[in-house]
């Protein structure tokens, strides 16, 4: 079975690439490397560099391919803010234009990357995907559409909205792990703070218990062995979102307080104000995910990382304070 991975080369894409290899599917990979990097891409797999707002890039990545995992997008939420058009742009044109290359190429099974933001500020948590979603930015409110967008083209499909990623691969000693540029996720920012380069907490007047953000973290490589999952599990002709995270909410102030445990010495921070667009609390509830089927392996000593903090046991994603807990994803076949 071939595989398009669109954005293949970023920090997602590129671990899914190198996971879908090791299970034994053919990948193509489509990445524009405006984000990406071309090293990232697994040497087994197909690289095309194109967009998907190129109907010949998109016409060769497609070539005999069964199914489409879908991770390129424009994906800042401050430059969201600062540039709404170019997110559409990128996020939806692309998208428009990747499912009518689909359909041209008979292929309707579809694997898409959306995303915690298209719940906004939520009402209660953890959220559940029955939620009304309200996204409080521009990258949100792009994830949201394209959702909506899937769910009327009658692909066998699934989007899995996940929080906040983390954590990193090794391949035959190849580490594949975040490298943006700029970087903007948390942990990565943690571990290269300095005492000249303190990292900034966005805000410490949020109503949580410390005053700042609470995020839901789950592994990289549990979140790519959901996607595997879910390509083996797709609905027939219906579309179904699931959350995927670990049911737990750490705070920025837990989350630093961890590595500096982890590190030996207290990682240096500084207080700054809010960033545009930011809810204060996002927690999933992964009820569904539980009933899709067993998920992954890699997230336990992440897990432990973070449980350092809180003294209490996590419910997390494929993995238990014993390692011998699963998570179930829903059975889609029932």
């Amino acid at each position: 079975m071939k595989i398009l991975v669109t954005g293949g080369a970023g920090y997602i894409g590129s671990i899914a690439t190198a996971l879908l290899l090791d299970s034994g599917y053919q990948v193509n990979v489509l990445d524009d490397l405006s984000t990406g990097h071309a090293d990232a891409v697994a040497e087994e797999a197909t690289f095309i560099e194109g967009s998907l707002l190129n109907q010949e890039d998109l016409d060769r990545a497609l070539l005999d391919c069964d199914a489409v995992m879908h991770f390129a997008a424009k994906s800042l939420v401050g430059e969201s803010v600062e540039k709404p058009e170019l997110y559409r742009e990128v996020n939806v044109g692309g998208t428009t234009a990747l499912i009518k290359a689909m359909k041209s190429h008979n292929i309707n099974k579809l694997v898409f990357s959306s995303t915690a933001a298209t719940y906004g500020e939520p009402k209660r948590v953890p959220i559940l995907e029955s939620d009304a979603p309200a996204p409080k930015n521009p990258y949100g409110q792009t994830k949201l559409e394209i959702d909506q967008m899937i769910s009327t083209s009658g692909f066998s499909a699934i989007s899995l909205r996940y929080f906040n990623v983390a954590g990193a691969y090794n391949r035959n000693g190849n580490w594949l792990s975040e490298r943006h540029d700029p970087e903007t996720h948390l942990i990565p920012n943690i571990l290269r703070a300095t005492n000249n380069a303190p990292i900034k907490i966005f805000g410490t007047d949020w109503p949580t218990e410390d005053g700042t953000c609470v995020r839901d973290y789950v592994h990289v490589v549990d979140l790519i062995e959901a996607h595997i999952l879910a390509l083996q599990k797709l609905p027939d002709h219906k579309h179904e979102i699931i959350n995927l995270g670990s049911g737990s909410g750490y705070s920025v102030k837990q989350v630093i307080d961890a590595a500096s445990k982890s590190v030996g010495h207290q990682i240096p921070s500084i207080a700054s104000s809010r960033r545009a667009g930011d809810p204060a609390v996002l927690i999933a509830d992964i009820s569904k995910a539980k009933k899709l089927a067993d998920l992954p392996k890699n997230a336990q000593g992440y897990v432990k990382f973070l449980e350092e903090v809180s003294g209490a046991p996590m419910s997390a994603i494929g993995v238990g304070p014993g390692r011998d807990e699963t998570i179930a994803v829903r059975d889609l076949l029932s």
